[in-house]
C-alpha cells in the first residue's frame, strides 16, 4: 500500500511545478517620474563688445558746408558735402572726430514765386566718412541753420526756407511806385505837352511800378561755403570704435 502512494505523490508534485511557475513582476516607471517636466537649458548670453558704440537717434552734430548752395541753380539729386566742426564724444571716447566728412544730397528745391511763396530747399545726409577712411551709412536731416541769417528750418524733415521779408517787399513797391510816377509823368508830359498829360502819365506809371515790384520773384535760399548747419541723426547708428581713429605710424 505504501508503495502504491509513492508514485502518485511524485506525479502530483511534478504537475504543480509545471502549471504554477513563479512570475517575476516587471518594474513600472513611477507616475511621479513620468510626470516630471523636462528641464529647459538656456543658451549663455554673449558679452557685448565694448568697442561697439551706438549713436542714439536725435543726436545733433554741428557741420560746416564745403560748397555753396542756392535755390537759384540747385537741382534735386545734387550732392552736398560738409564736414564735422566739433568732435562728438560718448563715455569719454571720441566717436566722431572733428573733420569727418559728411555727404548728402538735395531732395527738393523750390524757388520763390512771383509775388507770393518763399524759396526752400531740403537736404538729406546719407553717409559719414571718418579720417581713417571708415564709412558708416546714416539718415541725417538739417535741424538748424545757425550760420544763415535769413534762413530757417520750417518742419521736422529739415526743409530750409527763406525768411519772410514783408518790409523788403513794401520797400520795393514804394520804390517802384516812385520811379513809375516820375517816369510816367515825364512820358505823359512829353506826349501831350501839358499838365493833364503829366498827371495821367504819373498815375499810370505809379501803378505799373508797384505791380512790377509786387510780382518780382522773392529772394533765394543761399548757403555760403562754411555755413554752420546742425545735423540730426534720425535713427541709431552703430559705430566700431576701433576703426574711428587714424593708425599712428611706428617711429
Amino acid at each position: 500500500m505504501r508503495l502504491l502512494w509513492m508514485p502518485l505523490l511524485v506525479t502530483g508534485i511534478a504537475v504543480c511545478q509545471t502549471t504554477s511557475p513563479s512570475a517575476t513582476p516587471t518594474p513600472q516607471p513611477s507616475s511621479a517620474a513620468s510626470a516630471s517636466p523636462a528641464r529647459s537649458i538656456s543658451a549663455p548670453i554673449a558679452p557685448s563688445d565694448p568697442n561697439t558704440i551706438t549713436i542714439p537717434a536725435g543726436t545733433r552734430i554741428p557741420l560746416s558746408l564745403k560748397q555753396a548752395i542756392s535755390t537759384k541753380n540747385a537741382r534735386e539729386g545734387d550732392a552736398v558735402y560738409a564736414q564735422t566742426a566739433f568732435p562728438f564724444v560718448v563715455d569719454d571716447r571720441v566717436i566722431v572726430p572733428a573733420g569727418s566728412y559728411v555727404q548728402g544730397k538735395i531732395a527738393h528745391v523750390e524757388r520763390a514765386g512771383h509775388g507770393s511763396g518763399r524759396a526752400e530747399i531740403l537736404i538729406h545726409f546719407t553717409s559719414m566718412i571718418f579720417p581713417s577712411g571708415y564709412t558708416v551709412m546714416l539718415p541725417g536731416s538739417v535741424e538748424n541753420t545757425p550760420g544763415a541769417d535769413s534762413n530757417s528750418v520750417k518742419d521736422s524733415e529739415g526743409t530750409i526756407q527763406q525768411d519772410k521779408d514783408t518790409s523788403k517787399k513794401v520797400e520795393d513797391a514804394a520804390k517802384g511806385g516812385v520811379y513809375g510816377t516820375l517816369g510816367g509823368a515825364t512820358a505823359g508830359g512829353l506826349a501831350t505837352g501839358g499838365l493833364n498829360g503829366a498827371r495821367v502819365g504819373a498815375g499810370a506809371g505809379a501803378a505799373a511800378g508797384i505791380a512790377w515790384a509786387l510780382l518780382k520773384r522773392g529772394p533765394d535760399v543761399k548757403l555760403d561755403v562754411g555755413t554752420s548747419i546742425e545735423m540730426e541723426i534720425q535713427r541709431p547708428i552703430t559705430v566700431d570704435a576701433t576703426r574711428v581713429s587714424v593708425a599712428k605710424a611706428t617711429p
